[in-house]
């Protein structure tokens, strides 16, 4: 037993183990070498680029884009997804960093100084990382891999929006190369526009126009890969081309001395020293880190998860957070900031051919390559062309735009939360904004509980379908029978709303009909009494009000619990409860036919009834809820 229970926990710790030996080595070793080529030249392009977010010099963008790598091979359990640099992290990332060591702090631009800037700002980085990879490892440890399902689609989809929003502005000041300072704080993106607009004229035509002719080429070349990815065996690798033709021209052109660009300048070669994270740092961006953990698995594990459905196999959340843990740790240790996934690059990696993360490892050699052997080539790029380049890999998350009139048709309280999650991320930051609109998300899941959707239901096409009656004109009502629909359990917070709802889609108030029948009755007693009026078996059909309520949506199993809880007595009974909507409902036309039929008409005449069938998509809190709901319409019966 120790055995087994040791092997499941190394399987389970080192997913390696148990597809590494199962590797088709003839049929993939190919593909994964091309896919994880083609990824590892762009890993190398986004790593430069998305360093410029974090406000870091651009050669540690490349230990963010190799040391996850190697980390995710052994520990990760998708196949398909490229780890390293993603452009909302960075951007987080940087937050920290601009708002802990501002520009140019000690007031003069020498470069003495904004070496020493840059290396706290490494160190801010690096710690920063390092801290997120601790929750997500201890998250990962304590099995809380299900925090994922507390940040819905229409979330991310806005956080993310507002984040791309957030990486363009940031790049403005590379294009433009104005000497534009951090703002960490809310609406901090109005004051940099403000900075920006307040410097146009100082704007640097060359790198102004280079930014431009580079969006332009990116843009039209990812969109014919996009058209023509059928046609295509690998899409064009533009960001390479582009970067390769930039580099070449600023050599022999002299661009930095003839233009004053910035460039990227001499990158070092190697690797640095590890280094311990910073105490005082990690006291002040706990709430940073916090936040970078969350937004980072979220996307990652969201990307895993269509893969994983798109080639039919598992991925563990829990797991998924210690791959990643691990991963943040040590790239923080190694001077490398906050990795995650980008779409774009995962992109590359499966639709290249990439079936594995052999894939993933080969991508990684390649950045190797450039950090010991070949970085100084990239020396006379301009940091305009990798701004253009950052701005290249945002049109899927501006494109989210779009989801917002899907939203508003499919489900309004998810266009409300993509909404105000978009808004808050771009006004008050992506750290308070994120907060932001997880509290603004479980409030609409209490109000969404409080006050729920509800429907009246029909027959659609005389089959075994109900769906809400607006939405059909094919449909069919049983005559006296009412289907009652509910979205949300019923408990105490919600049961006044639902039964005023529910007195709506019957069309009368139970409790005034049954005021009206006591009255009625304690007049008819009068009159018997002063023998102004004598009983006969027609009083009786005047007094009586007969209807029958049927709750649909229970299983065995529920009725089961419900019976051990004493939950059963004269008024509700097992009786009342079925198992669907169609079953209750043949129940009830068979209880027409056999009280309208001669034959089997009972001893005693019951009178005509009218039936209500409510459904409940997540069934019962409470048995008080229940009885309080159902107390008013049981005193009807006779």
């Amino acid at each position: 037993f120790l055995g087994t229970w040791v092997k499941k926990i190394a399987l389970g710790l080192f997913p390696i183990v148990s597809w590494l030996p199962a590797y088709r080595f003839r049929e993939w070793i190919l593909s994964d070498i091309v896919s994880g080529i083609n990824t590892g030249l762009v890993a190398v392009l986004q790593g430069l680029a998305f360093a410029l977010l974090v406000n870091v010099p651009p050669g540690y963008g490349l230990y963010a884009a190799f040391f996850p790598v190697l980390v995710y091979f052994i520990f990760g359990t998708s196949r398909h997804i490229s780890v390293g640099p993603f452009p909302v992290l960075s951007l987080m990332v940087g937050g920290a960093v601009v708002r802990l060591v501002p520009d140019d702090s000690a007031g003069n631009g020498t470069s003495t100084n904004i070496s020493a800037i840059n290396e706290e700002r490494v160190l801010v980085a690096a710690s920063v990382t390092f801290l997120s990879g601790v929750f997500q490892l201890l998250l990962g440890i304590l099995q809380f891999g299900f925090i994922v399902i507390y940040l819905s689609q229409s979330l991310i989809s806005g956080f993310t929006t507002a984040a791309a929003i957030h990486v363009v502005v940031s790049q403005l000041k590379f294009m433009l190369q104005l000497p534009v300072p951090g703002f960490n704080k809310p609406f901090g993106i109005i004051y940099t526009l403000e900075s920006v607009f307040s410097q146009i004229t100082k704007t640097n035509i060359a790198d102004l126009v280079t930014s431009i002719v580079v969006l332009l080429i990116v843009f039209v070349v990812k969109e014919m890969n996009d058209r023509y990815k059928a046609k295509l065996p690998t899409p064009i690798p533009i960001e390479l081309l582009v970067t390769v033709l930039a580099a070449l021209i600023s050599y022999f052109i002299n661009f930095e001395e003839k233009f004053n660009v910035a460039v990227v300048g001499k990158l070092e070669e190697g690797f640095q020293a590890p280094v311990a994270p910073d105490v005082g740092v990690l006291r002040k961006c706990i709430g940073d880190s916090i936040s970078i953990a969350i937004v980072g698995f979220a996307v990652a594990f969201s990307v895993a998860k269509v893969y994983s459905i798109k080639h039919d196999y598992p991925v563990d959340g829990n797991q998924e957070l210690i791959a990643f843990g691990l991963s943040n740790i040590v790239g923080g240790s190694f001077k490398g900031f906050a990795s995650s996934t980008a779409l774009s690059r995962s992109g590359v990696q499966e639709s290249t051919g990439g079936k594995t993360q052999i894939a993933g490892l080969i991508s990684a050699v390649i950045v190797l390559i450039v950090i010991l052997a070949i970085g100084f080539l990239l020396a006379p790029l301009q940091k305009s062309v990798l701004a253009s380049l950052a701005l290249g890999n945002l049109k899927g998350m501006l494109m989210q735009f779009k989801e917002v009139g899907i939203l508003w048709r499919k489900d309004k309280y998810d266009c409300v939360i993509w909404v105000v999650t978009f808004l808050a991320a771009i006004f008050l930051g992506l750290d308070i904004g994120l907060a932001t609109a997880v509290a603004f998300q479980l409030l609409t899941v209490v109000i969404r509980s409080q006050i729920p959707s509800c429907t009246v239901l029909a027959n659609v096409g005389r089959s075994n379908i109900y769906r809400n009656k607006k939405d059909y004109t094919d449909i069919y009502e049983p005559e006296g029978v009412k289907i009652f629909r509910c979205s949300s359990p019923i408990f105490f917070a919600n049961i006044e709303f639902f039964r005023e709802k529910l007195i709506t889609a019957v069309g009368f108030n139970p409790l005034r009909v049954l005021r009206k029948r006591n009255k009625a009755l304690r007049k008819i007693r009068k009159m018997l009494k002063k023998g102004e009026l004598q009983v006969t078996p027609t009083l009786k059909e005047f007094v009586r009000i007969n209807i029958d309520i049927y709750i649909a949506g229970a299983h065995e199993g529920f009725l089961d619990k419900l019976e051990r809880c004493a939950f059963f007595d004269e008024e509700i009974k097992p009786s009342m409860f079925f198992l669907t909507i169609h079953d209750a409902v043949l129940h009830i036309l068979l209880k027409k036919d056999i009280a309208s039929s001669p034959k089997l008409k009972l001893a005693e005449e019951k009178g005509s009834s009218n039936d209500c069938i409510i459904t409940l998509s997540n069934g019962l809190r409470s048995r008080e809820s229940t009885v309080r709901l159902l107390s008013p319409v049981v005193a009807l019966q006779p």
